[in-house]
């Protein structure tokens, strides 16, 4: 420890003769004083603190804090946890090929895909682990279940599980795999000329994907395409960049970063032949659909070469690099900020300039800027990408949500798949009303118990009619009011059926078709995907809708925002 200091001190000490014979002085001295005091503080907290310390860990904690002062997306990421970085960047892993995560003290399997070694073995969604290799993981973390389950590809890993319907736990041995995460979990026809797929992430070969997956629905007879990026999180630029390309002419502008660095500034074009620029496309975006995802809907919108269906983007207008540190740490650090072939920035949220008490602000509407896409249609920069075409996002009934949080729809999809061999195609699969009885049966003995927004008000209400002395003048009227509230709370399994039954369906089919069925069920109500296939079996109002002026486009978000 005291060789480090030492080391320490004399970094600083040449930080500082070199700021000396730098243009910029002060900037540098400062750099250097704060270095110092850095490591003398950390050495004194070292040697006297009461209790002993990790070193490693209390620098993190000073190097979070530091970072978290900057923005969410620069971070520090240790030795230890580079192996998961590369994960999220490649897409790749050993493994098996499953989500597996706790609950309620348990260690339950939530989804095994399909065609990898979780599946192929017979591990099934509903599954309790005991141990995974002799090691029992009663008290272990997600984070250490994850590495037990984790190994190099062709190595074994066996597990003890108990299963809803069998007596006794089972073994079950697992040859792990290569695991690649799919960027594009699902492609199909929703009609006869309509194809859809979904882009999940942004890992090594998304475009290529995303290519296989156009190219085959257009095979299956395709003449226009939905593509759903929501809730995408984004991920690396060259693949943005190439998925775009794949829709617009080669030559044109993608993406522009300026950054501190000028040197790093970079116009990223469309280097290659596309692959289709005319097929109709409309693109479902959400307010997570961010970064990357919002390079590709914004191009797509700027070049008016698609119709953007569903939420306003989420709004991350800022590009990561990652730094090597000493001792196999990297850094990842937000270098400059992206603009799409418009000329704005999507950024919403200012992260250079904080309230006095910590909080961040959005841009206003009042200095956002107005752009244009290529066909005149008139454009905003800082607030995410806005849709042509807007659909809410319906919230959740408070009794599906609890239903949600406390897995009754899980565990009773486990259940039924027990019971039930077979179930009809994804697409065709329907509770009876007899199964739904079944269900609300099953939930009867459960605690379903939660505040409504009507009862947190009514008790606000209450509270504040005791503190001003008229509680005794509006006790009658609020305790009917109550009773009414309570009423319509316990049918509130009958008033939201079709809201609890659609998520149930859809819950019962995944253990039966896996991840694909499990989209394929969304298909017949999803109000995205049927606004989507609205706009594209009428030509006229899709045309329209890429056109400035014209009624249709008029009734664009940013449109109407600004009055034009």
């Amino acid at each position: 420890m005291r060789k480090r200091y030492i080391a320490g001190l004399a970094l600083s000490g040449a930080l500082s003769l070199v700021a000396f014979r730098a243009p910029d002085n002060e900037r540098y001295f400062e750099i250097a004083k704060n270095l110092d005091i850095f490591a003398t503080l950390f050495k004194e907290v070292n040697t006297y603190y009461v209790d002993e310390i990790t070193p490693s860990k209390v620098v993190k904690t000073g190097i979070d804090a530091m970072l978290k002062s900057l923005d969410p997306y620069t971070n520090y990421i240790p030795e230890d946890d580079i192996e998961d970085f590369r994960t999220m960047v490649s897409g790749q892993y050993g493994g098996i090929g499953a989500i597996v995560a706790k609950r309620n003290g348990k260690t339950v399997v939530q989804a095994a895909y399909e065609g990898y070694p979780a599946q192929k073995a017979g591990l099934l969604p509903g599954d309790e682990i005991l141990t995974i290799n002799g090691v029992n993981v009663d008290k272990k973390s997600n984070a250490d279940i994850s590495k037990l389950l984790k190994g190099q590809a062709q190595s074994i890993v066996k597990l003890i599980v108990t299963r809803y319907g069998q007596e006794q736990p089972a073994e079950i041995s697992i040859t792990r795999d290569r695991i690649q995460v799919e960027n594009v979990p699902y492609y199909g026809m929703l009609s006869n000329d309509i194809g859809y797929f979904q882009l999940s992430g942004f890992t090594v070969d998304a475009s290529r994907e995303v290519r296989t997956a156009v190219t085959k629905l257009k095979e299956m007879g395709a003449k226009k395409i939905v593509f759903d990026i929501r809730d995408n999180p984004g991920g690396l630029l060259n693949e943005a960049v190439n998925i775009s390309n794949l829709f617009v002419d080669r030559g044109l502008d993608i993406v522009s970063t300026k950054g501190k660095v000028t040197d790093w500034n970079k116009t990223y074009k469309a280097l290659d032949q596309p692959l289709d620029t005319q097929i109709p496309i409309v693109v479902i975006t959400s307010n997570r659909s961010a970064s990357a995802s919002e390079i590709v809907s914004g191009t797509l919108q700027d070049y008016d070469r698609a119709v953007l269906v569903g939420e306003r983007t989420f709004g991350k207008g800022l590009v990561q690099a990652t730094r090597p540190l000493s001792y196999n740490s990297q850094l990842k650090v937000t270098t400059a900020k992206y603009y799409i072939p418009s000329g704005r920035c999507i950024q919403e949220i200012d992260y250079s300039h904080r309230a006095d008490d910590g909080t961040l602000g959005k841009v206003p509407d009042s200095l956002r800027t107005a752009f244009k896409t290529q066909a005149g249609r008139v454009v905003y920069d800082g607030g995410g990408v806005a849709p042509d075409v807007a659909v809410e996002e319906k919230p959740l009934a408070d009794i599906s949500r609890v239903l949600i949080q406390k897995g009754y729809l899980f565990d009773y999809a486990t259940r039924y798949r027990s019971e039930h061999p077979t179930i009809a195609a994804a697409r065709q699969f329907k509770i009876s009303e007899a199964d739904y009885q079944k269900f609300v049966q099953y939930v009867s003995g459960k605690d379903i118990n939660y505040s409504t927004d009507m009862e947190k008000s009514l008790a606000t209400l209450t509270k504040q009619a005791k503190a001003e002395k008229h509680y005794e003048d509006i006790k009658a009227e609020l305790e009917g009011m109550r009773k009414k509230v309570s009423t319509n709370k316990a049918n509130d399994l009958v008033r939201f059926k079709p809201e609890i039954k659609e998520m149930l369906e859809q819950e019962i089919v995944s253990r039966y078709y896996f991840q694909k069925g499990q989209i394929e069920a969304t298909f017949d109500d999803d109000p995205d995907i049927l606004m989507a296939m609205n706009v594209l079996n009428d030509q006229p109002r899709y045309q329209a809708l890429l056109k400035p002026g014209t009624p249709e486009s008029k009734t664009r978000p940013d449109a109407k925002k600004s009055g034009k």
